[in-house]
């Protein structure tokens, strides 16, 4: 695949997969793919990055996955999305208009996972506005509930926490 580059010129399709069917009991949610998943072709890829451990971890998949094998996770009642599908880097290289919440809304509504959880505070804001928290939101969308967990990149160790992943795992 070849070398994405950062910045506000989004690319003509999807630079990651939707994984998304009806039924799923859980939806992850990203703001976008980073530099080493957009070149890898997969989920969550740079070797820094916690959420494959952290699935496995709290329980949520009976094995650690490689980020390569994100196409299994719906075996697994997960599914994996992002706000940004067409823009590659970290969230502060993203431009202002890169999220498309109206698209990840319709998502939700046509597969209606039994919970959408955002992978970070930012992706949650873009979409709930200022006021999130971890863990359990009031607010839902139709059927499914939505939960705020840290994200799982490197880049943010200093809010890493697998305790919130846990506790999403018995939710």
């Amino acid at each position: 695949m070849r070398a994405p580059k950062t910045g506000s010129a989004p690319f003509d399709r999807p630079i990651l997969p939707d994984v998304l069917r009806p039924g799923l009991r859980l939806v992850f949610c990203g703001t976008a793919a980073g530099k080493r998943s957009a070149h890898e072709g997969a989920y969550y890829a740079h070797p820094g990055n916690m959420f494959w451990r952290a699935l496995f971890q709290a329980g949520l998949t009976p094995r650690r996955l490689a980020p390569q094998e994100f196409p299994l996770l719906p075996d697994f009642g997960i599914g994996l999305t992002d706000l940004a599908k067409r823009h590659v880097g970290n969230d502060d290289e993203l431009p202002r208009d890169a999220f498309d919440v109206p698209a990840l809304l319709a998502k939700i509504e046509r597969h209606a996972p039994g919970m959408l959880a955002f992978t970070s505070k930012h992706a949650a804001r873009a979409v709930l506005g200022a006021d999130v928290r971890y863990g359990l939101q009031d607010r839902a969308f139709g059927s499914t509930k939505v939960f705020v967990l840290p994200s799982p990149s490197g880049q943010a160790r200093g809010h890493w926490d697998l305790a919130h992943w846990i506790a999403l795992a018995t939710t």
